[in-house]
């Protein structure tokens, strides 16, 4: 027992001694990780030495005499501070993920090859004019710089842990190809109205029309629409809207099928399904503001990521001229050159996504004696088929053939457990039957040539004119210039149909092919409306005399109407400070629609009673400290549930945001609607006994959570967000090296300080949020302020690796200088790369 002891203790010391001795190479590979930002370094390709002045965020402001050193500069800065990202990123635009981490992700890239990303994008590149392909090239060249000097852990300490899952991999030079991979993964990160097609079928088969209609209710008329002044003018290109036939039986499966291989994707994307992705934009002109010149703020929602999405840069030919007209700064995407949302020194531009509906599921109907034959009017046409060539790890590959109709992509192929349902399941699919996905991104564009025109344009009209070329995705475009004008210019391809787009259309006719694209002259714009304000907020754009379908279904609007509130109930003059007050405003407008309902309840318990009534005086501000954002955010999850969990599958449930508060406001008018009845009792519920049942309900669970003394309520307690690494976050003990969090927040689902959530969850962790706050002050560029989410720094432990977080959750902003005497004053470090 002696001797076992001694062994024992023995292979104990040797663990230990393994552990400090990976413990400190881990700890030695983080330091490695750590890019140079200060001194000198010399590069082969450059033409003349370049300035990179990072002041104490880290934020570059990058000097160069010519583009092509521009541009090198930012690939080489960019590949600095976050490669690992850039190259993960790389692999899903291209469905190449299993190359990277091995046989997991087959389905995946199953999935994304499949649709074709990168094959658009080969054709785009053929596409770009002269400019924009030596642009990329120029920061491929500065990204591979990068590469040459480094190798493995020392490019990103996820090196050291990636060659645990696959070995022999080993980061390939960047290629412009990689840049507009990426563009789509975005395209489809802000698609919209696939989802509602899908749910809509797939509960077509328990519930009639006229109540799935309910759950996705028409725009409110009192809510505001972006440009409430716009008129049509042209010609209306009209399109007789057909009548569609039903749905061919067992096609659910098929659908749900395909949705769950846009969630995994979604995932990879750093999404989830309810996120609610959207955007904040508005401007005003001088005859609002405290300097008489415009103010612009936008703060795009997206997914939570670590690293953040955005990367802050300063982009300034130095000096400015006809060879090198780049003077820009603002967020970037890691991977791509330029400036994605930003200011020159004439004009200030903003994004936020329209939702148009540019996506159609087409059934297909293919020749059961020929699987790569389909029928349209009557004949057998052939389908396209390609071969997709699939490496997964570094050894083994796999042969995928695609199939692609005129209409786009058979995608029903690429859901895996769909190969074998009718032994698995029992369901009776039909065999001659598949889904094509029609997706204006998949057809070749020049959206990033288009975002390097507008980093150059001088006035309204360049402006709209480099917006001709943003294809995908359809963004609200909002602009701003030094002469004082403000601007707006919906641009994309939005299909012309022959239906409203609601429901996947039949494929064996040609009766719902898209007619063409909403012309560009007939897509709204606006250049100083009479109110001396624009608010985009992924609202209605235009009121229905608008002769096009735009969308499905907009976001509600409720952030747009508060952003109004604050506008026009400014106490005096707008300035910066004002601004930053709005983009971290928590009012919930919803909740104050929602919570009258309780007013003429009856509760036994005194208890109750008064907390309903201290509710019931709630203003609706959701900050962190709020014990009555608490109260609501329970009552408001439980009423969900109460009302939709009997009769809505898990995936389709209210996820709490704007749809979920006008069709909730709808019923409470509607006491004897079908939806107040709990379809799994014997009796028939009203709408009294849901809401009571409801916050009984809900004040038992909050009093079990957190104590029954409301003083140790706080929405933040539960309202948090954690910043989990897109790869490593999956993996135990190694997820601490690369996660931060929590962090707890204000805000909420449908509120300015878009922190949302999905209540059908369970929880109240964030979903997605305000990825970066920007406020530009045409009256002085040196005035304008920024903040992102996590950091300039994609390497953990780095200085600027999570020092944005904190500061962003708090609504604080860091100054965003503009001239080089201000860059040069707040810079921290300055590096020079020399030729």
């Amino acid at each position: 027992m002696r001797r076992l002891g001694r062994i024992l203790l023995g292979v104990l010391a040797l663990l230990a001694v393994l552990l400090v001795v990976a413990g400190i190479y881990v700890y030695i590979s983080i330091d490695d990780s750590f890019p140079q930002t200060e001194g000198e370094i010399q590069l082969s390709g450059l033409s003349a030495p370049v300035d990179v002045y990072r002041d104490a965020a880290g934020v570059p402001h990058i000097f160069a005499s010519s583009e092509y050193d521009l541009f090198f500069a930012q690939g080489y800065v960019h590949a600095q501070d976050r490669f690992w990202q850039m190259d993960f990123q790389r692999h899903v635009g291209a469905g190449r993920l299993s190359e990277m981490l091995g046989s997991n992700t087959l389905d995946t890239d199953i999935f994304l090859r499949t649709v074709g990303w990168e094959r658009v994008a080969r054709q785009e590149l053929e596409m770009l004019d002269a400019q924009t392909r030596d642009m990329l090239q120029a920061y491929a060249d500065g990204v591979n710089a990068y590469l040459a000097e480094r190798k493995g852990p020392q490019i990103s300490l996820e090196y050291l842990f990636l060659s645990l899952l696959n070995p022999g991999y080993q980061p390939a030079p960047w290629e412009p190809l990689n840049t507009l991979t990426w563009g789509k993964a975005m395209a489809w990160d802000l698609r919209d109205n696939m989802d509602n097609e899908i749910e809509r079928a797939i509960l077509s088969s328990t519930l009639p029309p006229e109540r799935i209609a309910e759950l996705f209710p028409p725009y409110p008329e009192d809510h505001p629409l972006i440009l409430p002044e716009y008129e049509f003018t042209g010609e209306a290109i009209m399109t007789e809207i057909q009548n569609q036939p039903g749905l061919p039986e067992a096609l659910g499966p098929l659908l749900a099928g395909v949705q769950r291989n846009m969630a995994a994707v979604d995932g990879w994307l750093g999404g989830e399904p309810q996120a609610q992705l959207g955007s904040n934009s508005w401007v005003i002109s001088g005859e609002h503001s405290a300097s008489g010149m415009p103010l612009f703020a936008n703060d795009p929602h997206l997914g939570a990521s670590m690293p953040s999405i955005w990367y802050q840069v300063g982009l300034h030919c130095a000096p400015k001229g006809p060879d090198c007209d780049f003077d820009v700064v603002g967020v970037s995407f890691p991977g791509a050159p330029g400036v994605v949302i930003g200011h020159n020194e004439r004009i200030a531009w903003g994004l936020t996504n329209v939702g148009a509906d540019v996506m159609d599921l087409y059934i297909i109907r293919v020749n059961p004696d020929n699987e790569n034959q389909y029928e349209v009017n009557g004949l057998w046409l052939d389908m396209e088929v390609v071969h997709e060539e699939i490496r997964i790890g570094s050894a083994d590959t796999m042969d995928l053939p695609v199939r692609i109709t005129h209409f786009g992509p058979i995608i029903s192929d690429a859901y895996g457990p769909l190969r074998d349902i009718h032994e698995t399941s029992g369901i009776n699919l039909p065999s001659d039957y598949a889904i094509a996905l029609s997706w204006t991104a998949l057809e070749p564009g020049n959206t990033l040539q288009s975002i390097l025109k507008i980093n150059r344009a001088q006035n309204f009209d360049e402006f709209r004119q480099a917006a001709r070329e943003f294809v995908a995705p359809s963004q609200n475009l909002l602009y701003a210039d030094v002469d004082g004008n403000i601007g707006y210019q919906l641009p994309g391809h939005i299909p012309l149909r022959a239906s409203d787009g609601r429901y996947p259309m039949p494929g064996w006719v040609d009766t719902f092919a898209w007619q063409g694209y909403i012309p560009f002259e007939h897509l709204p714009y606006a250049l100083n409306p009479e109110a001396g304000y624009i608010v985009a907020a992924n609202n209605a754009i235009v009121g229905p005399d608008y002769p096009f379908a735009i969308v499905d279904t907009w976001d509600y609007g409720y952030r747009a109407m508060r952003i109004e509130e604050l506008i026009l109930a400014a106490p005096g003059p707008i300035d910066t400070s004002y601004y930053q007050q709005m983009l971290f405003d928590n009012a919930n407008l919803g909740a104050l629609e929602i919570i009258p309902s309780l007013a003429p309840l009856q509760f036994a318990d005194p208890r109750t009673a008064a907390l309903r009534d201290e509710l019931l005086a709630w203003n609706g501000d959701q900050g962190s400290d709020s014990s009555q954002a608490l109260l609501f955010n329970y009552f408001w999850r439980q009423l969900l549930a109460d009302i939709f969990h009997d009769e809505l599958p898990e995936d389709y449930r209210p996820g709490g945001g704007s749809p979920a508060f006008t069709t909730v406001k709808s019923l409470l008018a509607d006491p004897t609607n079908l939806w107040w009845d709990d379809t799994s009792t014997a009796a028939k519920e009203t709408r009294d006994e849901v809401l009571t049942a409801a916050f009984e309900t809900a004040l038992a669970d909050l009093s079990a959570s957190h104590g029954s003394d409301p003083a140790g309520w706080a929405w933040g307690h539960e309202h948090t967000i954690t910043f989990e690494h897109e790869v490593m976050g999956s993996f135990p003990l190694i997820n601490r090296l690369f996660d931060r969090g929590p962090f707890p927040v204000s805000g909420g689902s449908s509120i300015v300080n878009a922190t949302n959530w999905n209540a059908s969850s369970g929880t109240f962790a964030v979903t997605s949020l305000p990825s970066k706050r920007s406020i530009f002050d045409l009256a002085d560029w040196d005035a304008s302020w920024q903040i992102h989410i996590t950091g300039q720094s994609g390497h953990a432990y780095a200085p600027h690796y999570i020092d944005m977080a904190e500061p962003w959750a708090a609504g604080q902003m860091n100054p965003l200088p503009w001239t080089r005497s201000s860059v040069e004053a707040a810079a921290a470090v300055h590096l020079r790369l020399l030729p």
